[in-house]
């Protein structure tokens, strides 16, 4: 796991060795361990490295082959690529190291392009080839790996983060009013914009390609995309059972592979224990990080979100080595600061308690093991599918599906809540259009319940998961912690695609004709959802944890922003001089926060949005920050 920077002049002048070192350090916490630089006339490359794999200097990037033609700044893993190295082998390519990162190299060389079909793992990559003056740039199939790209003024540059792009003299921080109008209205980015005018998230399952002579060569290409679908020649439910635990149990061990610690989170749910459970039984001692929260001022729902007391059992059944951070009210504000300018592409949830978790598990081990993946992949989140499952057509599904989604400002309240001039950067932006264009990229054709839940999992997979993706790994790389996601790979994910929706889901043809008082009812009493994937794991975890109620990672935030932090939210938020009011309504923010300190509704998403954007705008558009 590491930080990568590139540029390239397209007017041909020299890259500045210094320049790049500049860029490639302000990563320097995704990569203590060494660093290097390749510069070559009007290109330049720069590497930070956690060592991973072969901890020798063997592993040092930019990385080149024989002949010194390509050169390569590698992020990720690649948990096949010992198989893919003999492969190599026998084809007449000659090893020096035991990385993987060399096995990109010469995967490159033998198949071009066609050499990302063969990677399982997760993955953001450049490599320069001297000889075509080319650049090719690639993204791992789901978008764990994340590399942020700026392509004006005769400049190309792409990076691991955007604060190594904006170190550079020719770009200038600004408000990108299109994304911002997504966040506002997702509290996610579906397009490949950022936060950030002109700096674009190459997006998962892509490659591109830029000519260093050429600034309008530059072309970007899908590789690969998920494809949810009823099989046509289903299997029996015990055989899809069986399948799924011999393909989770190997995807478990693929990601085991590492020459330093490695350790697991364990929520004390079904798919972190189940993780925990195959990991324990190939690593001779395991660490594993849990956060809970004090919950003596939390009230309702809030009072079941501390899950330590079910982590420690797991713990003991697993006989691992165990570990708790408690959180409070308060430790939120401790920590903004610093967690925006590592965040700082804003997407989904709270995720304060995730930079905690990871700075815990980063005291005793490189690696960490998470159950993301687990509710997108299964149907984890039924509340949401059943929203637009009764639909007549696809028209009708997608209406419904984007009335659900718009989280934070309904579209019809835009008006009030944007200020004039921002009106005006995005009145021919529609976030519908973004919303229907993420739809229609699962081009199967909709005739029943089960294709609208497939399009369902399509979009929140390529949406939701693939934002906690670029939050976990900017708030995991912040501790220099590497974070791996066995649900991820990709013969488990290919399978769980093909699974019938009957099978993950429990009685959908009667829930969709259900009135949303019965809806409400049903998900109370029940254990809908991730069906299949509750009996497989059945053999890993005891039967009150897959049997269950699905529980969110969260903090009793509603309450606490009621309460012992509404001073800090006055005091940032309903300042006359917050940055936010450059862009927003007074009148509007202020109404959110009465409306949630009155406990009329809960806004503590908006809320928590508010926020972050306020710390950005001072951290990265007046560059003030006090840490």
């Amino acid at each position: 796991m590491c930080g990568i920077i590139g540029k390239i002049n397209l007017d041909g002048k020299k890259v500045s060795a210094e320049n790049i070192e500049k860029m490639r350090d302000t990563m320097i916490h995704r990569g203590p361990d060494d660093k290097g630089i390749y510069i070559n006339a009007n290109v330049g490359l720069g590497h930070r490295r956690l060592s991973i794999i072969d901890l020798t200097e063997l592993g040092r990037q930019p990385m080149t082959n024989e002949d010194k033609t390509l050169w390569l700044v590698y992020n990720g893993e690649i948990y096949n690529f010992k198989e893919l190295k003999k492969i190599l082998e026998n084809k007449g390519h000659t090893f020096i190291s035991n990385t993987d990162s060399e096995v990109i190299l010469h995967a490159y060389e033998q198949w071009k392009e066609k050499c990302l079909d063969k990677f399982n793992g997760m993955f953001a990559f450049a490599i320069w080839d001297e000889k075509n003056k080319k650049l090719f740039l690639a993204r791992d199939r789901y978008g764990i790996k994340p590399l942020y790209y700026y392509f004006k003024n005769n400049t190309f540059i792409f990076a691991s983060e955007i604060k190594a792009i904006l170190e550079d003299p020719r770009v200038k921080a600004a408000v990108c009013a299109p994304a911002l109008l997504e966040y506002f209205t997702f509290q996610n980015i579906f397009s490949d914009k950022t936060l950030f005018s002109n700096i674009r998230l190459l997006p998962p399952g892509t490659f591109a390609t830029i000519k260093s002579n050429d600034g309008k060569s530059f072309q970007q290409v899908t590789y690969w995309d998920y494809r949810f679908e009823e099989p046509s020649h289903p299997l029996s439910e015990q055989e899809y059972i069986q399948e799924l635990d011999r393909l989770f149990a190997q995807a478990v061990k693929r990601q085991l592979m590492s020459d330093v610690p490695v350790g697991s989170y364990l929520s004390g749910g079904m798919d972190s224990g189940s993780i925990t459970s195959v990991a324990g039984r190939h690593l001779p001692h395991l660490c594993t990080f849990t956060c809970g929260f004090d919950l003596s001022s939390a009230s309702g729902l809030e009072l079941g979100f501390d899950e330590r007391k079910k982590a420690e059992a797991l713990s003991y059944l697993y006989k691992t080595e165990h570990y708790e951070v408690v959180l409070k009210a308060g430790d939120m504000e401790r920590v903004m600061e610093k967690l925006i300018w590592h965040l700082e592409d804003l997407r989904v949830g709270q995720c304060y308690p995730n930079y905690y978790v990871a700075r815990l598990a980063s005291n005793f081990v490189k690696v960490v093991l998470s159950g993301a993946g687990g509710d997108e992949l299964f149907a984890g989140y039924p509340w949401r599918y059943y929203k637009a499952a009764a639909s007549h057509d696809s028209n009708q599904y997608i209406e419904k599906y984007y009335h659900y989604w718009q989280r934070l400002v309904p579209e019809n309240a835009l008006s009030r809540f944007f200020k004039p001039e921002t009106l005006e950067q995005i009145k021919k932006y529609s976030t519908f259009d973004v919303f229907k264009n993420v739809i229609k990229q699962q081009k199967e054709k909709v005739y029943a319940p089960e294709d609208h839940i497939n399009k369902s999992l399509y979009f929140e997979i390529k949406t939701f998961l693939h934002g906690l993706f670029v939050v976990e790994d900017k708030l995991s790389m912040a501790h220099s912690l590497e974070s791996r996601v066995p649900f991820m790979d990709n013969d488990l994910v290919e399978f769980a695609m093909k699974i019938p929706v009957k099978l993950k889901l429990r009685n959908l043809n009667k829930v969709i004709k259900a009135d949303e008082n019965e809806l409400q009812r049903y998900l109370t009493r029940t254990r809908d959802g991730k069906i299949i994937l509750r009996k497989a794991m059945s053999r890993y975890v005891p039967s009150h944890i897959t049997n269950q109620i699905k529980q969110g990672f969260s903090a009793p935030d509603a309450t606490w922003f009621r309460g012992e932090s509404i001073d800090y939210i006055s005091d940032l938020l309903l300042n006359k001089n917050a940055k936010i009011y450059n862009y927003f309504q007074p009148t509007f923010v202020e109404n959110i926060i009465n409306e949630h300190v009155s406990g009329k509704t809960n806004h503590r998403l908006f809320i928590w949005s508010l926020l972050c954007f306020e710390h950005w705008n001072k951290i990265f558009i007046d560059k003030k920050s006090t840490f």
